[in-house]
């Protein structure tokens, strides 16, 4: 007899967690008193299968050849051709082989979610911008910043009910909390330009307080904030502008960096227990880009082909390059997996200050 909806669900998740070993943190170190679980949010750098889960959702990256050097070459829902981002911070930061579970996945297992978000959750959908309705009118539905805030929610409501308030509150004080997230916000702006571009790195910066803000008063005292690397160098954008990158794109990058930089700093003045480190992921790119160590190619995509729009998506068919540690981009938006290895090594232990500040992700985990 087949099974049910629900059954099968369950059963993927089960595989899931048996064939990839998600995570190795185990509930009683989490509840312990020197390391809580790590909550990922954010966009398609951080998303590693929320998108696969939802409904009329086109930013999706479960298909060949995305995964092609993952474990079985599984297209997991990463949009890289193996670990992304989230995978390496988690399990450079320790008690993680690769990043928590998303978030509807951890929903899926049903009984067992409560003991599941003990160990983190990652909320990241690909798509998803600070702005609530980023990304719909591109991909249909995703999961934005707001909507990740409210699921967190849920998921702070279960570990207070489960540990008490006391235990559950100095849990979720002792967690990092991880986004990468700004990007579609920024190129959604570039396209329909609502405003002046001050007004807009305004309004963004005012949207990540509040998301912040709300965090702080369910217990996240630990912000680890990637913020918005020179995507007017993708691939994408290079392929619209003649090969070069776009200079009014990459100014309004960094023109969020700074901004992002003066709220953080602003809410450890004024939010008791808030501390963060803030990465600067525009230097760490444009540093690859100017002295490409390492790589071949740091300009093309390694998966896709120039079309008269531009360049096409990634998919089966469409030209694959054979030795992806060549390349510094995927697709035509996203790092390979040997860049989001380097650029996590660098947010975990560089001692940069141009790279990442006050101090790195690996000393704010230990903070």
């Amino acid at each position: 007899m087949a099974m049910d909806l629900r059954a099968r669900k369950r059963v993927l998740l089960v595989m899931y967690v048996a064939v990839f070993g998600v995570l190795t943190t185990s509930t009683k170190e989490a509840t312990g008193q020197t390391i809580g679980p790590i909550f990922i949010f954010g966009d398609s750098t951080m998303d590693v299968g929320t998108n696969n889960r939802i409904e009329n959702c086109s930013a999706r990256a479960d298909h060949p050849y995305y995964g092609i050097d993952f474990l079985g070459s599984q297209a997991t829902g990463r949009f890289s051709n193996g670990l992304n981002t989230a995978d390496t911070i988690a399990r450079l930061l320790g008690g993680y082989d690769m990043s928590p579970l998303p978030y509807l996945a951890l929903v899926e297992g049903g009984s067992n979610f409560t003991r599941g978000i003990l160990n983190g959750a990652n909320f990241a959908s690909g798509g998803a911008g600070l702005a609530k309705g980023i990304g719909k009118q591109f991909y249909g539905q995703v999961v934005s910043m707001e909507e990740q805030v409210q699921q967190f929610a849920t998921v702070q409501g279960n570990i207070t009910a489960l540990l008490g308030a006391s235990k559950g509150n100095r849990l979720l004080r002792k967690s990092m909390y991880i986004f990468s997230i700004g990007s579609n916000d920024l190129m959604t702006y570039i396209f329909t330009r609502p405003m002046t571009p001050e007004q807009f790195v305004i309004n963004l910066t005012d949207t990540y307080a509040i998301h912040l803000k709300n965090l702080y008063h369910m217990g996240a005292r630990k912000f680890a904030i990637i913020s918005i690397p020179p995507i007017g160098c993708c691939p994408i954008a290079r392929s619209l502008s003649g090969g070069s990158c776009t200079d009014d794109t990459n100014s309004l990058a960094r023109a969020c960096h700074t901004s992002f930089e003066s709220l953080l700093n602003n809410l450890s003045s004024t939010l008791k227990g808030f501390k963060y480190s803030l990465a600067n992921t525009y230097n760490m790119t444009m540093s690859i880009i100017s002295k490409p160590i390492g790589f071949k190619n740091v300009t093309s995509a390694c998966c896709g082909d120039m079309t008269p729009q531009g360049l096409s998506d990634c998919k089966e068919g469409v030209h694959l390059c054979e030795t992806r540690d060549d390349y510094l981009f995927w697709d035509a938006f996203h790092p390979t997996q040997k860049a989001s290895e380097l650029a996590a090594n660098a947010l975990v232990f560089s001692q940069d200050p141009d790279f990442v500040s006050p101090i790195n992700f690996g000393s704010l985990r230990k903070a």
